[in-house]
């Protein structure tokens, strides 16, 4: 009898976020009101693991637990970066958790668990594992979104979620169950060769993928699935807000790319002149609503739509240089977006009521520093050279061009332009205009600093040095499409 090998490098920094997370809600109840920050701390400690174990994990490439796990540069950039993304969020919540007089520890937990969740949509082979990472993520972003119990606002923005995210999760497992019944398999290297090989039922297949894609559009809120990002983005805490925009948005491509481009290349052109439309609607809508927006949360939530659009664009591309773009363009996106949030919780004080544009007014002249990191921000986000968003945009225009798709990458040109017009207001507003107020309650806690030195740092870095980090997506893209 063969005793199947348990490999635990190949999952080992899953294993770490997941044994801190239930460290810290065992120690919960032990620990008084006064220390429950050194908790956040702890959920810290485990990124740091995490972090740590990617070494070991990349010694493991790949397939493990019976073709159900895969270990490649791709799902260990995808690992890197969804540690990244849960170790901002952490820095950028301690302090506003205090103030806001929500400092339960199980939210640690929950975004360790989150994590944890999109790991395993980065790195599963199987459609029912994706499903699982899919739910884990899921209902841990379910509660983090109404984490403010007492707020309606949040309760509304908890229940929209739920809602909506359950019916996407529906039209995702019947996808599963229907390619399940045309080609008798949910492993996705299996698939493809059954697709290859024999005859299945193409209007069934076609189904199945569509009703998957479906599912994960919503997760990424590309049009016409975008409706519930603006209401479950205001309505959450601001630094749960910066993580829904970024975490699920990255976890959603990863499990996209990985599954279309593994399991279907026989419908790559189906899937792709899809994506050429989605892109074009997402981008379209998502910057002219944008234009509107007097709520600065509200504001980055049809940002982030609009970014997603960006993202489509280099899916659409179907390329080598479209995964590689993808990839790149989460990272630069995700620093950049969570810096902007973590300047926009400091800003926000008790309850979040200070999130209009117009109180940003002025601020530049009480708060010098904090105005000169949100323009960094907003500048990145907005594509302007020498920074993280500029270069990120240019490989994904540069990969829709290779590919082909002109007139993609020119609505893509014209959008960015129009997004100039609301980013450079907040930055307008801080600079020429007077004070409301004299942001002398403005707290900058030593985790917020840490927080936006290492937003500010990728930022910059990415967008003067990005070598690097496109090398690291390149060879991931080539094991994407192996």
């Amino acid at each position: 009898m063969n005793i199947p090998v348990v490999n635990l490098g190949a999952i080992l920094p899953a294993i770490m976020l997941s044994l801190f997370g239930i460290a810290i809600m065992v120690a919960e109840p032990f620990v008084s009101d006064a220390k429950k920050s050194w908790l956040g701390w702890l959920a810290i400690a485990g990124t740091i693991a995490a972090m740590l174990a990617l070494a070991p994990m990349s010694r493991q490439a790949g397939q493990w637990y019976t073709n159900l796990w895969i270990v490649d540069s791709y799902s260990i950039f995808f690992h890197f970066l969804f540690i990244l993304i849960a170790a901002i969020t952490i820095l950028t919540s301690m302090n506003f958790l205090q103030r806001e007089g929500i400092h339960h520890t199980e939210y640690y937990a929950l975004l360790l668990f989150a994590t944890v969740g999109m790991m395993m949509m980065a790195g599963s082979n199987e459609l029912i594992m994706v499903f699982l990472g899919l739910e884990i993520l899921s209902i841990a972003t379910y509660v983090l979104a109404g984490f403010r119990r007492t707020d309606l606002k949040s309760n509304e923005s908890a229940m929209k979620y739920f809602l909506l995210g359950s019916f996407s999760s529906a039209f995702f497992l019947y996808g599963v169950a229907l390619i399940f019944g045309a080609t008798g398999s949910t492993n996705l290297i299996v698939i493809a060769d059954s697709l290859r090989s024999g005859d299945p039922q193409t209007s069934l297949v076609s189904l199945a993928a569509a009703l998957m894609l479906i599912g994960l559009c919503f997760k990424v809120a590309v049009a016409p699935f975008h409706v519930w990002a603006p209401d479950v983005y205001e309505g959450a805490p601001t630094p749960v807000t910066g993580f829904m925009s970024v975490g699920p948005k990255a976890a959603g491509f990863a499990v996209l790319l990985r599954i279309f481009m593994t399991a279907f290349p026989t419908l790559e052109d189906r899937w792709t002149s899809v994506f050429w439309i989605v892109a074009a609607l997402t981008m379209l809508i998502g910057n002219v609503i944008a234009l509107v927006q007097p709520n600065i949360k509200r504001m980055l939530a049809y940002s982030s739509i609009a970014h997603a659009g960006y993202i489509a664009v280099a899916v659409a591309a179907g390329s080598e240089h479209g995964v590689s773009a993808v990839l790149f363009y989460t990272l630069a996106y995700s620093v950049t977006n969570l810096g902007a949030f973590a300047v926009v919780t400091m800003l926000s004080r008790s309850e979040d009521k200070l999130v209009n544009l117009n109180d940003y007014a002025g601020l530049a002249s009480k708060r010098p520093g904090l105005a000169a990191v949100l323009s960094l921000f907003m500048l990145s986000l907005a594509g302007v050279p020498g920074t993280a968003g500029f270069a990120g945009k240019f490989f994904i225009f540069k990969a829709a061009v290779q590919s082909g798709l002109i007139w993609l990458a020119v609505i893509g040109v014209i959008t960015t332009v129009v997004s100039f017009y609301y980013y450079l207001y907040v930055i307008v507003q801080m600079y020429m205009r007077d004070p409301n107020e004299e942001f002398a309650d403005v707290r900058t806690t030593g985790p917020l600093k840490l927080a936006l030195a290492i937003t500010i740092a990728g930022t910059l870095y990415l967008g003067i040095l990005p070598t690097r980090f496109l090398d690291w997506t390149v060879s991931a893209a080539v094991n994407a499409l192996r």
